[in-house]
């Protein structure tokens, strides 16, 4: 989804445990089940690369949300308002369905909103005109993330001033930088873009650390 850049959303494919076309379900809720996003997604998954489809909750036509997951070899979320996806999932139950995904090794993925769900907090606009903290994700990976760390100018200043207030230690990455956890433990930082950075933000003795962290480009 970057663009004509297929490293990212390959890599997410590589997850998957079935090898030859997976079964890979774009939920676009973040952006109102925008259908330009979804048609996008469909052109950037066809079938010779995978079984693709999506789930609306716009117009909503799966029954069971559960079943419908489960089948499923990938779940991959798009961009938008998180705090507008999470109160929509939540009152139908997807949360639920997307936890039982993550306990069968469901591959999770997705950007931006996509990408602060699965934590406890994140740094979001979703709330308004001004960069704020997030609180309340689905909470399968413990602490913070901030996307778009160099792609929006107002994210890592945002970011510094929740963590001096007391914000939970906070994982930002650039655009084109994707983190690979296996259940809670990060394995990997992967890239599509050969300079994309990652960082683990934290207070020490009243100052903002970035501790970089390794990454491994694949277009090497």
């Amino acid at each position: 989804m970057d663009g004509d850049n297929p490293l990212l959303d390959d890599f997410v494919v590589s997850l998957a445990r079935t090898r030859t076309q997976p079964r890979i379900c774009f939920v676009a809720t973040a952006s109102g089940d925008n259908d330009g996003y979804i048609a996008r997604f469909h052109e950037a998954f066809p079938p010779a690369r995978a079984q693709a489809t999506h789930l609306k909750f716009f117009e909503r036509t799966v029954g069971d949300l559960r079943k419908f997951v489960l089948e499923q070899d990938i779940i991959y979320v798009g961009g938008g308002s998180t705090a507008n996806l999470l109160a929509i999932w939540r009152l139908h139950g997807l949360d639920r369905a997307l936890r039982a995904a993550w306990k069968r090794g469901i591959v999770l993925a997705g950007l931006s909103a996509g990408a602060i769900c699965w934590f406890k907090h994140g740094v979001t606009d979703s709330l308004g005109h001004r960069m704020q903290r997030l609180d309340g994700g689905l909470g399968f990976l413990h602490g913070g993330f901030c996307p778009h760390y160099d792609g929006e100018a107002a994210r890592r200043p945002a970011l510094h001033r929740l963590i001096r207030r007391g914000f939970v230690p906070t994982f930002a990455l650039d655009d084109g930088a994707g983190a690979h956890f296996v259940g809670t433990r990060l394995r990997e930082i992967v890239s599509s873009r050969p300079k994309a950075r990652a960082f683990r933000v934290t207070l020490k003795r009243g100052s903002v650390v970035e501790t970089p962290l390794q990454v491994r480009y694949l277009g090497a």
